[in-house]
């Protein structure tokens, strides 16, 4: 009966946080999202002549998985990953973007429910696998939809690129330069990046996206990225569902943007090894190793340099 009562209450507050979920970019746009939208698009679509070149010859914009809480509380398991990308000669890694608000303001910061997240956040320090945890995963899921929604997520996506802009542009990026931007996102993060790609191509920049074991609809950014680096374990069940769910990425939706991007060979599916998406033998396992004997956490921030330098990518044998 108590199993019983759980399933439940677990089936409510799953059917409440889907119905709230798109509320927080609805009620950004009607403050002052519409007003700061505008502005942002017509900054991205103005011609920009720039005689100064940025500092850096490659941007890089990291987006965490749905286990952020925000963009500057990430899993530590994600840590060795991020501090490949910033060893990168010439390349700058801007990774303070917190994914899952229309206005990156953290789990924890002035919301009604920060208190909530707050006790996750240490409870998820001491024990990782907390299952109270898993209220955070939920809670990023529902934006992630939110993202993917034809209805709505034009206006989450329009202010995810401005939070995306705006770290670009306070590592002295310059519209205008051309100088090539890679959008790195785990899980839910590839979604992410694939929403804000549309308005951010506005301004011609070179973009190209790495996708760890993305759940990607077939979302019009497709037609704003250079390519997309899809890499995936073989076991990988959550990556396996966006070719179900999202009716755009079937055989049969000849003329979706997915299928477009395929037809011009803008897709690359890499298959990385037998890795998982989470719990054991997952992207970011320090404790699985490979035949060659590298972690699998070191081979996907193996492939994930690769890419960024245009070298090949080294996968698990299978």
């Amino acid at each position: 009966m108590i199993l019983v009562s759980l399933l439940l209450g677990l089936v409510v507050l799953l059917l409440i946080v889907m119905a709230v979920g798109p509320l927080e970019s609805l009620g950004w746009w009607s403050d002052k999202g519409a007003e700061k939208a505008e502005a942002t698009v017509e900054r991205l679509r103005a011609e920009h002549a720039t005689l100064e070149a940025p500092p850096y010859q490659h941007y890089v914009v990291y987006l965490s998985g749905i286990g952020a809480i925000d963009g500057h509380s990430r899993p530590a398991e994600e840590e060795p990953l991020v501090a490949a990308m910033e060893a990168i000669p010439d390349t700058c890694v801007v990774s303070d973007v917190f994914p899952y608000s229309v206005n990156n303001r953290g789990l924890t910061a002035q919301r009604p429910m920060a208190g909530l997240w707050k006790a996750i956040e240490k409870a998820r320090v001491k024990n990782p696998e907390a299952l109270v945890a898993m209220l955070v995963n939920l809670r990023n899921a529902v934006q992630l939809f939110v993202c993917s929604d034809r209805r709505y997520g034009p206006t989450y996506n329009i202010g995810t690129a401005q939070q995306i802009l705006d770290g670009l542009l306070r590592q002295g990026y310059r519209l205008g330069s051309g100088v090539p931007v890679t959008l790195v996102g785990w899980s839910g993060g590839a979604q992410i990046s694939l929403g804000a790609a549309w308005y951010l191509g506005l301004a011609k920049i070179p973009l190209r996206l790495i996708s760890i074991g993305g759940m990607m609809s077939d979302d019009y950014g497709l037609d704003r990225v250079e390519h997309v680096d899809h890499l995936r374990g073989t076991k990988d069940p959550f990556e396996k569902l966006g070719w179900i769910m999202f009716a755009g990425r079937w055989p049969i939706a000849v003329g979706s943007p997915w299928s477009r991007a395929v037809k011009e060979g803008r897709i690359t599916v890499i298959d990385l090894g037998p890795m998982q998406h989470n719990a054991k033998e997952h992207y970011f396992d320090p404790n699985t190793f490979a035949p060659d004997g590298r972690s699998y956490a070191q081979v996907t921030s193996d492939a994930v340099v690769a890419l960024l330098t245009g070298q090949e990518v080294k996968v698990v044998p299978t």
